[in-house]
C-alpha cells in the first residue's frame, strides 16, 4: 500500500505515518527527515539544503526527486511507504505519478490531515518549549516565524495538490485536530475503505 499524507507543517503528519508503519508494516519516506539526515552527514545535497530549510523555504525538486526514486527502489519499501513531506507542488505530483508508473507501482491513497493555522503556530511553539524544558534541541525551522513562512509556502505551492488529487479520486480528508488517536483511526477507516475498492 503506497499512501501519501498531505497537510500543513506542524498537521502531525509524521505522527500519523510513524502510527501507519508500525501498523502496517509500511516504510515512512519523509523528506524532511532523509533531507535533515543528509545535512547531518555534511553531504553535497545536505550542504546545498541546510541553507534553504534553515530560511523555511523549499528543497529544489530534482534533490527530493532523486532521493524519493533512489529510496522507493529499497527492499524494505516492497510492502509499501508512505510519502510524508512530498509531494510538495504540481510538478513533484506529476513527476512522482512519472516515477511510480515507470516502476510499475500507484499511490492507494492520498490522506489530507486537516487543521487550523492558529492552533499550529500554537502546536509548534508548545513543541518547541516542551523539547527545551527536556533539554533536548529545538530544530532552528521550530518556531512561530518560520512556520509562517513555510505556511506560506504550503499554501502557494502544495495547497493545490489537494484539488490535483481530488480530480484523480485518490484524495481523503480527516480531521487533524482530533486528538492523536482519533485521526489514527479516521485513517484507518478510509484505508479499509480503499482496501475494499
Amino acid at each position: 500500500m503506497n499512501l501519501i499524507l498531505l497537510g500543513p507543517p506542524g498537521a502531525g503528519k509524521g505522527t500519523q505515518a510513524q502510527v501507519l508503519a508500525d501498523k502496517h508494516g509500511l516504510v515512512q519516506l519523509s523528506t524532511g527527515e532523509m533531507l535533515r539526515a543528509a545535512v547531518k552527514a555534511g553531504s553535497e545535497i545536505g550542504k546545498k539544503a541546510e541553507a534553504v530549510m534553515k530560511s523555511g523555504g523549499l528543497v529544489s525538486d530534482e534533490i527530493v526527486i532523486g532521493i524519493i526514486a533512489d529510496r522507493i527502489e529499497q527492499p524494505d519499501c516492497a510492502k509499501g511507504f508512505i510519502l510524508d513531506g512530498f509531494p510538495r507542488t504540481l510538478k513533484q505530483a506529476d513527476a512522482l505519478g512519472a516515477l511510480l508508473d515507470s516502476k510499475g507501482k500507484s499511490l492507494d491513497a492520498v490522506i489530507e490531515i486537516k487543521v487550523d493555522d492558529t492552533i499550529l503556530v500554537s502546536r509548534i511553539e508548545t513543541r518547541a518549549r516542551e523539547t527545551l524544558a527536556a533539554g533536548g534541541t529545538v530544530r532552528a525551522d521550530d518556531n512561530a516565524e518560520a512556520l509562517k513562512t513555510r505556511l506560506m509556502a504550503y499554501y502557494r505551492e502544495t495547497a493545490p495538490l489537494i484539488g490535483y488529487y481530488y480530480a484523480n479520486r485518490t484524495l481523503q480528508s480527516v480531521d487533524g485536530l482530533a486528538p492523536i488517536n482519533e485521526v489514527s483511526a479516521q485513517i484507518e477507516s478510509v484505508l479499509q475503505g480503499v482496501a475494499k475498492a
